[in-house]
């Protein structure tokens, strides 16, 4: 017996940063990057909050240049060899050392085995993971949102992939851990959502109002849908 919400659903999409993996797993291998690079990683933080404030960037990548190269007090040129190498190639291969979450890439599968479309989107460039720990093979789509010219939580972002999915908002159900990027946002376009809060969050019974499902292990999702 399959739930009510797989039966509504043609595609599920995961964000894939602490969503598909453990926030907290990079959080504590970047922490000698994070702090060589200090001042750089808090000014992106602010460019990276007012790039959301709009909606659309016809070449997002040089907005971001240029705000940065505003921050940092030097040329978009400059700023951008900073993003490419201390974002983009300089956390890339600390993606390597880490496995997707329990349970994840088994649920992906059953998935498409129960004919459901399988799409992956982020804020970065989904290639910045490689084959996303197995899961790539699997996806119709991969897609980042800087590629479409925006960020999340923007409506923009979310109508790209129905379209590039080719299949209707209501019926994708779109997984992931930032309740206004990844549950709001979604749910505004139209969307189903699926919040992955943390096992200590899910033990003091934390859940959304606004997703349809709040769940903490990929096996509690599994059963959720299949069940």
């Amino acid at each position: 017996m399959h739930s009510k919400i797989l039966g509504e659903i043609d595609a599920v999409a995961f964000d894939i940063d602490g969503t598909l993996y453990r926030e907290s797993k990079l959080n504590i291998r970047i922490i000698p990057h994070f702090l060589s690079h200090i001042i750089f990683f808090s000014k992106y933080g602010l460019a990276r909050k007012e790039l959301r404030r709009q909606d659309y960037y016809p070449d997002f990548n040089k907005a971001q240049a240029e705000l940065m190269g505003k921050y940092l007090k030097c040329s978009p040129e400059e700023a951008q060899e900073k993003l490419d190498k201390i974002v983009y190639t300089g956390l890339k291969h600390y993606f390597t050392k880490f496995k997707a979450c329990r349970n994840a890439l088994e649920l992906i599968i059953r998935l498409k085995e129960a004919g459901v479309k399988i799409a992956v989107l982020s804020d970065f460039p989904p290639e910045q993971k490689g084959d996303i720990w197995g899961i790539r093979p699997y996806c119709d789509l991969a897609i980042g949102s800087e590629e479409i010219g925006s960020l999340k939580p923007s409506a923009r972002v979310f109508s790209t992939l129905s379209e590039k999915l080719a299949t209707p908002a209501e019926k994708i159900l779109y997984v992931g851990n930032h309740h206004q990027y990844d549950v709001v946002g979604p749910k505004k376009a139209g969307m189903k959502a699926a919040w992955i809060i943390s096992p200590v969050e899910a033990l003091f019974g934390k859940k959304s109002k606004v997703a349809d499902i709040t769940f903490s292990r990929y096996s509690q999702l599994e059963k959720i849908l299949f069940d």
